[in-house]
């Protein structure tokens, strides 16, 4: 009982990052993007530098 519970379980998981796979490379032709946005940060430093 315990042992095909494990056995489908373990089916499930691989299953599922094969699909998370496949999401990744398919993704991009339905205009998904994964870069994360980018924009420009400036902030003062003080340096006490002696």
């Amino acid at each position: 009982m315990i042992r095909n519970i494990l056995k489908y379980l373990f089916f499930l998981i691989i299953l599922g990052f094969a699909a998370l796979t496949a999401y990744t490379y398919v993704a991009p032709f339905f205009g998904v993007d994964f870069a994360p946005p980018q924009s420009e940060v400036r902030q003062p430093v003080t340096l006490h530098a002696e």
